[in-house]
């Protein structure tokens, strides 16, 4: 009897729909990435013959229709370690371009997305977790319907919470606005490291929804 085939989560490989080959999503952080890693994942997508490239709704670049027995050869070659893309964990920290690159830009996205991701991509937490980060009310970082969302303005970051754009959509709701950088840093750590400590395998938005987002300011000193 063969053995039955399934996600593979210590490789980041997520298994496809002809329940044999696997996609797998090289992470890059907030979507930016230099010509030379472009290059890298085409050659090795070549190399091991994907059935397809797919630019993701992450931000990332998803190496499609791989071999089980590939996997390792393939993430070595790009040089990478496993990406988060499935799990109970912090999936994504998505982010726009903020200041950096443009013009509509309130608040500096890149640099507040490139911290988060560094300290909380990949940290087990209690369900997935999804973060976006978007410069201007715009907000192309999808923040309102995301589990953690900021959203830049000339008065400084709003911080929302609770979205989630699943197959029970629930729009996030306010927590704290008029936040600098550092202040945005402490008030998400202080709502991760809660969420982790006091839920059990539930999207943040439901746990809200149980002990009311007022409680949860009053419980992170907010």
């Amino acid at each position: 009897m063969l053995e039955k085939k399934t996600d593979l989560l210590d490789k980041g490989a997520i298994l496809q729909k002809d329940y044999n080959t696997y996609a797998i999503a090289p992470h890059l952080p907030g979507g930016l990435c230099t010509p030379q890693i472009l290059r890298k994942i085409a050659d090795v997508a070549e190399k091991y013959n994907a059935q397809a490239l797919k630019c993701t709704s992450a931000q990332r670049i998803a190496i499609v229709g791989l071999k089980e027995e590939d996997l390792d050869k393939v993430w070595a070659d790009i040089e990478m370690k496993p990406a988060a893309a499935i799990g109970l964990c912090v999936r994504s920290i998505k982010f726009c371009p903020g200041t950096t690159f443009c013009k509509r830009g309130k608040t500096d996205a890149v640099t507040i997305g490139m911290k988060l991701d560094d300290k909380y991509h990949g940290m087990p937490l209690p369900s997935k977790f999804k973060i976006g980060v978007s410069g201007c009310a715009n907000c192309c970082a999808e923040s309102w319907v995301k589990d953690l969302g900021l959203i830049g303005t000339s008065k400084g970051w709003k911080i929302v919470v609770g979205g989630n754009a699943g197959a029970s959509p629930q729009i996030a709701e306010l927590l704290c606005d008029g936040l600098d950088d550092q202040q945005v840093l402490d008030v998400v750590d202080k709502i991760i490291s809660y969420y982790k400590q006091h839920d059990k395998k539930q999207r943040l938005g439901r746990f809200i929804s149980k002990i009311g987002i007022e409680n949860l300011k009053k419980d992170i000193g907010i």
